[in-house]
């Protein structure tokens, strides 16, 4: 098992600081902490590291949660908020694996609407199915939006 990014984590935790780069240093930080959370959830010692695959796992689950983050504070008017849970995104999503374009999930996912016959009612099936054979290369509302295309 690879241990690159949970390392690479830790020196940057150490290069923030020295550039006093509070924001990228308290998302680091945050991040280095998820990490922990998740080696206790795996029943693994605290000052283990987590392979990069579950890194990245963490990761997926931080950027998700800013993006609802600053959907609800935007609703609720409070683009200050917003705002500083956009700037850790852009910090998070430089950890991800560069995301597949629309054209690319297209041919994937017309490919397997073929293999599978979908029609519109197995809508949710091709999507789940699609997901599944891109492993978290591609954002999920833009697969779905791309299957739902193919059915228009």
């Amino acid at each position: 098992m690879i241990h690159m990014l949970h390392q690479q984590i830790r020196d940057q935790i150490k290069e923030a600081m020295l550039a006093r780069d509070t924001v990228r240093l308290n998302t680091l930080r945050g991040l280095l902490s998820s990490f922990t959370n998740e080696l206790v959830a795996k029943k693994r010692k605290p000052n283990e590291e987590l392979g990069d695959e579950d890194a990245l796992d963490v990761v997926r689950r931080g950027v998700k949660q800013r993006k609802d983050s600053i959907e609800q504070f935007k609703a609720g008017g409070r683009n200050d908020l917003a705002e500083s849970e956009e700037a850790e995104l852009m910090i998070l999503q430089t950890y991800l694996p560069q995301m597949m374009s629309r054209d690319e999930i297209k041919t994937i996912a017309e490919a397997k609407k073929q293999e599978m016959g979908a029609d519109k009612s197995k809508l949710g099936q091709l999507v789940g199915a699609v997901m599944k054979e891109l492993k978290g290369k591609a954002d999920g509302a833009d697969v779905k939006e791309v299957v739902e295309s193919l059915f228009e």
